[in-house]
């Protein structure tokens, strides 16, 4: 039995442009959850992005989770030259009961797994911070948390070749975050709460986006956390 937990919490920058959708289908038997988050928040991304965790959730779970995430995309997509149209981040993650699961992502979504010892980040995020980073070797070394906000790559850019694919296993507890959780609350505060309340998702869901605290600035980003179990 997949259980989920959902929290989300309005940033100080305007109303929230996170969204996340979930859908088992009858015909596969695969569950998706999605998890989005709008770059702004224009009107246009606000409305628009609970139609792309929609639309990746329930094509993902009957068609696979690249069909899911590239089928989003085209919701977004302007082939003009010079894009002025609303955009996202996301990740997709699609399973059958009882069987490992896979998972997709697009941008500074991420995704992490705890197996009941450790918590493994399985995705990198597609910004110039994290590109700087693996590419000096030791992220320590570079000074470049500004630039976490260039992100590489969005769903109107989506395709298949710049869309990683992993598996995930199919024991364990899988958090999906945006942003505005992991930018905002160190990966020893949620690995902490990970081995706290794994066993409940929304516990753990809902202390996760209160861990996410305002930068210097008192700025605080939109913050949603998704728990699998």
């Amino acid at each position: 039995m997949t259980t989920i937990g959902v929290a989300q919490r309005e940033g100080t920058a305007g109303p929230i442009a996170d969204a996340t959708a979930s859908y088992r289908s009858t015909s596969t038997s695969h569950t998706a959850v999605a998890l989005i988050d709008g770059s702004g928040h224009d009107d246009d991304v606000v409305r628009l992005a609970p139609m792309l965790a929609e639309t990746a959730a329930r094509v993902g779970a009957v068609r696979g989770p690249l069909a899911g995430l590239l089928s989003a995309g085209a919701l977004v997509h302007d082939p003009s030259p010079v894009p002025s149209g609303p955009d996202a981040v996301g990740v997709l993650y699609v399973r059958r009961p009882n069987e490992r699961g896979f998972m997709v992502w697009v941008g500074d979504c991420r995704a992490y797994h705890w197996d009941g010892k450790a918590l493994q980040q399985m995705t990198t995020d597609h910004t110039l911070a994290a590109y700087l980073s693996r590419a000096a070797g030791e992220a320590g070394n570079v000074p470049v948390t500004a630039l976490s906000d260039f992100v590489g790559i969005k769903l109107g850019q989506a395709v298949p070749a710049t869309v990683p694919f992993v598996s995930v296993p199919a024991a364990g507890t899988l958090v999906l975050t945006t942003d505005g959780v992991h930018d905002q609350a160190p990966h020893e505060v949620i690995e902490a709460l990970v081995r706290e309340h794994a066993n409940d998702p929304q516990t753990l869901a809902d202390a996760l986006v209160a861990a996410a605290r305002p930068n210097s600035a008192d700025y605080r980003d939109d913050a949603t956390a998704v728990v699998i179990r």
